[in-house]
């Protein structure tokens, strides 16, 4: 190695050295820049490895001395021709020790596909002859964090990521002789993934792909939460009444529809919304008689009395008009006139048909589905209706009001599934054979770090799987261009960062406190980066680094319109019909 310089200063975090001449540097230049790699030496055979941070000059009386601050990564020995790296905390460097360039051998070395490190991820920006390799079991079993401005390549990243763990190469199925065993979910906010896995019939590569037209997520489904985020409006001033009858209402109307089994308001067994309904719609109509005789029992209006409440599920009912007359004498029931809003709530909700995939899904024979297609539902989301590695849940056009919602029970679902799963397993001794990832693609948009109680069901789920799912063989991607609006709970369980571009401030500091080690230095060059360029750190990396992406092949629909291409071409006539057609179909 050639030596450059001497160590002047070191702290925990700053190595300070001063170059031996001008020369040194005027030399060198193409291996002493930001970025790049310089040795201390430490010991006869062991060095620590720098990062370099800043170079400036320092002018003294005879001549222009360089100094160059650096970060120190690691430390590595040599034994022959083998490297031993640590990542992490290192001896500090007393002043005069020497400095070296760090040669392309060891940098190779250092870098390169070994048994710890075999998932490729990219190049080197600083050396692209140089591949780097993250450690595939750190970097997808424990949870990603991957951020960057709009047009920093996030969408290639994520596509590219993907691409690569499921076998996709340049259009190719390297996979299609022999499927693996790969499962990931993506959350698609947008629509643009779809393309990124669409390969030609040949290559026998099956996508799972989920729109608002193929999903069906019945609403008997949900947990309690869910229910009442869809139904219920947590701010009226009687909405715990609401809770507690519609909780009964639902109990009830799961009984009559799964006999034997013992039922709770969260079991995931069909119930008819439609007898939920009129059971609230008879309690807000209610009257009760005051005749001896009848006393205390609800009266209709053909004067037959209601002996047993279940009967509420059945149909709506006119009930006697409330009277004083001793003849007749009747009372209004404790929730008469209570529920007005809630019915008109739940009307609506029932009558719109955008939520047709959650109110009314049919299954192919016309159908609807019960308890016992709660497997077939399941299939959906984990890809084992068509075999498929990928599957892409398409929210673009699910309505706003129900998004949290959606996220919220097939990520639920997931969980559940995985955690069930993995405990049959454990009783077999045996660990989780079909570990799955959540990609969760602008995550901001519904599991942000506030807002109102309308994204607490998504959040709830999320955060869950963020905090448990690593040991039920569960584990989160998570997406977006403004890491400081995404809950701080499910970034703070990531290990593992790909961080594009970022040009807002409050978002660099978010990244920066993330950030483990002492590597929240890094973080200063990222407005700098250019489109696909990624600083990547975490558990499973050797060296934190920046590294210039592959493209996708193919690739997501994810560009931006080219404004001033298209405003330069002639005059456009388009036939709006079908643009309002679909606008009308999609609400």
């Amino acid at each position: 190695m050639k030596e450059i310089g001497k160590v002047v200063e070191s702290t925990n975090s700053i190595i300070k050295i001063n170059l031996n001449d001008v020369n040194s540097f005027e030399e060198n230049k193409e291996s002493i820049k930001i970025g790049k790699y310089l040795c201390v030496q430490e010991g006869n055979l062991n060095y620590i490895l720098v990062t370099i941070l800043n170079i400036k000059t320092i002018k003294n009386q005879e001549d222009i001395d360089y100094q160059i601050d650096t970060q120190p990564i690691g430390t590595y020995s040599i034994d022959g021709e083998n490297i031993d790296f640590k990542q992490g905390s290192v001896n500090i460097p007393s002043p005069t020790e020497p400095v070296f360039l760090a040669d392309k051998e060891i940098i190779d070395k250092i870098f390169s596909k070994s048994d710890f490190c075999s998932y490729f991820m990219g190049k080197l920006s600083n050396n692209k002859s140089v591949n780097y390799y993250v450690n595939g079991n750190s970097f997808f079993s424990k949870h990603i964090g991957v951020v960057g401005s709009t047009g920093s390549g996030k969408s290639c990243a994520v596509a590219k990521m993907i691409q690569e763990v499921v076998g996709i190469n340049n259009g190719n199925n390297l996979n299609k002789e022999n499927q693996k065993n790969s499962h990931v979910i993506i959350f698609d906010i947008h629509s643009e993934y779809k393309s990124a896995f669409d390969l030609n019939v040949d290559e026998k590569f099956t996508i799972n792909n989920l729109d608002v037209e193929k999903m069906c997520i019945p609403y008997w489904l949900m947990n309690s939460e869910e229910l009442e985020a869809l139904f219920i409006e947590s701010n009226e001033m009687n909405s715990h009444n609401q809770i507690s009858q519609f909780k009964r209402a639902v109990i009830l109307s799961k009984e009559r529809h799964n006999p034997g089994m013992k039922i709770t308001y969260d079991m995931p067994v069909y119930f008819d919304i439609k007898e939920v309904y009129n059971f609230i719609y008879n309690l807000n109509s209610e009257v009760i008689s005051k005749i001896d005789g009848e006393y205390g029992k609800p009266k209709k209006k053909d004067g037959t009395l209601v002996s047993d409440i279940t009967e509420y599920l059945n149909d709506t009912y006119d009930f006697v008009a409330s009277s004083t007359a001793s003849a007749t004498k009747a009372s209004n029931g404790p929730f008469n006139g209570e529920f007005e809003r809630f019915l008109t709530r739940i009307e609506t909700k029932l009558g719109d048909t955008r939520l047709d995939f959650i109110i009314r899904p049919k299954k192919e024979n016309g159908e609807a589905y019960k308890t016992d297609d709660f497997s077939e539902i399941l299939k959906q989301f984990i890809g084992y209706i068509n075999k498929s590695n990928i599957t892409i849940i398409d929210l673009s056009g699910i309505p706003f009001e129900v998004l949290s919602i959606t996220v919220s029970l097939v990520s639920r679902l997931i969980f559940d599934f995985a955690f069930h799963y993995s405990k049959n397993k454990h009783k077999m001794g045996e660990s989780n054979d079909i570990p799955f990832m959540i990609v969760c693609e602008e995550a901001h948009n519904y599991i942000p770090k506030s807002g109102g109680a309308e994204y607490n069901a998504s959040r709830k789920s999320i955060e869950r799987i963020a905090k448990e799912g690593r040991k039920y063989g569960l584990s989160l991607m998570v997406v977006s261009q403004r890491p400081s609006e995404v809950s701080e709970t499910i970034f703070s369980q990531c290990n593992n960062f790909v961080v594009l571009r970022l040009t807002n401030f409050n978002d660099q500091n978010c990244v920066k406190r993330l950030l483990p080690d002492n590597n929240s230095s890094l973080v200063d060059g990222l407005p700098t980066l250019s489109a696909g360029e990624a600083l990547i750190v975490g558990d499973a990396v050797t060296i934190p680094a920046i590294i210039k992406l592959d493209l996708p092949n193919p690739r997501p629909k994810s560009d931006s319109v080219e404004f001033y291409s298209e405003w330069n071409k002639e005059w456009v006539d388009v036939e709006l019909s079908d643009t309002i057609n679909r606008w009308r179909n999609n609400n």
